[in-house]
């Protein structure tokens, strides 16, 4: 018994110590953590239940048989983020540089396949070199398999990616079909083909930072949501968001009461909005004052900035906003902004998290490059989003709502639960002095006349009570009352249920 026992501790010992004590202290070198250490600092503490570590690859080819370290480059189990469930794999670097070889690839899928037996979230941290060369094709075939998997997940249980290293090849689309994408600077790349690749494709000279850095990813590419400054810190926002995600699409996201007022009123709501038109206001402050201490985590912060979207809570629920930005490109929608928003919103469908749509758009970006990007087909991403989605939706318009982008906003033509507008909302086709000159085309060599035309029309159109008066909104509020309102509607809604047409799945314009 003992030489068994004796035998354990050593294997135990050799799979904790990874790819050994200096490759580990290259990795800290780096500012990087090792792969357990991750997962400590992601966990509650003494949580972790390790599966696997015995787990060994089968290659023979290149004398890799001689090569074996118990583990095979990935550390997998489950624990607690505040006393809830996640299963959790944790690449490492240190050994194989983290390459992913078949046995790697069954650990991870193994996991996979009990989070959706049992109902819990899956996070990924990623930090490989890609597919263990000496493998062949039973590396891909290991991608594969957890593509699959990723798939057959995705709308059941939220899946995270945090990339901490290199993400290069296949093993940037396991990532990109979960649900988030978090990055750590300097540290993490991903790219499907690499720097010298591409020098010897297209003779581009490119760094890997510039190709596929976090800078790169969260601000031109919009692949990922955010970046932090090092493994810790990333590590710790992850904890953050996943406080407001339920286990699963069946499951309810987790009630925290805050203690700040559902009836709380703010009275310098009531000057947000200029009285020129033209003039812009920050949305983010709107969202700040209503939502429960004033805590707001934002996706994608720094990538189309003209439309916000993010998780707050509202009287201890969750809740998803997504809101139009007058501060960057007046709000309009693009394409950008579209597919940003579009995925958002299918996500919180997805897991139960009610929408909160805060609205002050004067329609879709004009321009050549935008119809040659295809923002019909972009745009119509945003409404289809929406017009599926059977959650809680709660709609605020706070200043402008002209067009098309009206009727995409989470309009009550969209199945929108509660629509509110603040007094002085304009919902119309388009903006006064655009429609008079279109209506009143013969009067455009008389200024003065316009001039009367267009003050004419303001008082008929440019306000929420034509819209009223069909029931398109609900009410019009105070602004200082519109975390109240909100705080009712969401209960209100509480027991709503709504179901789509049977179908296998719908053809969203992709």
């Amino acid at each position: 018994m003992q030489d068994i026992l004796q035998q354990l501790e050593d294997k135990r010992s050799a799979a904790r110590l990874g790819g050994g004590e200096r490759r580990v202290a290259s990795q800290h070198a780096k500012g990087k953590l090792s792969a357990r250490e991750r997962i400590e600092v992601l966990l509650d503490e003494g949580t972790f239940e390790e599966w696997d570590m015995f787990v060994e690859h089968r290659c023979t080819d290149f004398g890799m048989q001689d090569n074996k370290i118990p583990g095979d480059g990935v550390v997998t189990g489950y624990g607690m983020i505040n006393g809830r469930l996640v299963f959790v794999f944790s690449q490492d670097f240190t050994v194989f540089g983290g390459a992913l070889s078949e046995a790697h690839a069954e650990k991870i899928c193994k996991i996979m396949d009990q989070a959706m037996k049992v109902g819990a979230p899956v996070i990924g941290l990623n930090d490989s070199g890609g597919a263990r060369i000496q493998e062949g094709v039973a590396s891909l075939g290991g991608y594969a398999d957890i593509f699959q998997k990723n798939v057959l997940a995705s709308g059941v249980i939220p899946q995270i990616s945090m990339v901490m290293g290199p993400c290069a090849g296949g093993a940037v689309y396991s990532p990109a079909m979960t649900d988030f994408i978090f990055m750590v600077k300097d540290t993490s790349y991903m790219f499907v083909t690499g720097p010298e690749v591409v020098k010897t494709v297209t003779h581009e000279e490119v760094t890997a930072e510039e190709l596929g850095g976090s800078i790169t990813h969260t601000t031109v590419s919009g692949v990922a949501d955010r970046a932090f400054e090092n493994d810790v810190e990333a590590l710790l926002m992850l904890r953050r968001l996943y406080n407001y995600l339920p286990l699963n699409n069946r499951d309810t996201p987790p009630l925290r009461d805050s203690g700040d007022p559902k009836d709380r009123i703010d009275l310098s709501l009531n000057t947000l909005v200029p009285e020129n038109p033209n003039k812009p206001y920050d949305m983010k402050e709107l969202i700040l004052k209503v939502v429960d201490d004033a805590d707001f985590l934002e996706i994608q912060p720094e990538y189309a900035k003209n439309i916000i979207v993010g998780f707050a809570r509202m009287a201890g629920q969750s809740i998803g906003i997504v809101a139009n930005q007058p501060m960057v490109l007046a709000g309009c929608l693009d394409i950008k902004s579209s597919i940003k928003a579009a995925r958002f919103v299918r996500f919180c469908d997805a897991f139960n998290i009610p929408v909160i749509t805060f609205v002050d758009v004067p329609g879709f970006m004009p321009g050549t490059s935008q119809e040659y990007g295809g923002i019909i087909k972009h745009g119509a991403k945003l409404l289809y989003a929406y017009a599926e989605c059977t959650v809680p939706k709660i709609t605020v318009i706070t200043r402008k709502a002209y067009g098309g982008a009206y009727d995409v906003m989470s309009s009550k033509h969209l199945r929108g639960d509660v629509n509110f507008a603040w007094p002085n909302a304009e919902i119309a086709v388009m903006g006064a002095k655009g429609a008079v000159e279109i209506i009143f085309r013969e009067d455009k060599g008389d200024p003065q006349k316009l001039s009367a035309r267009e003050a004419e029309y303001k008082t008929r159109f440019a306000n929420p009570f034509v819209a009223g008066a069909r029931g398109f909104i609900d009410d019009v509020i105070l602004p200082e009352e519109t975390r109240k309102r909100i705080c009712r509607s969401l209960m209100m809604l509480k027991h709503k249920k709504l179901e789509n047409p049977w179908r296998k799945h719908g053809n969203i314009p992709l």
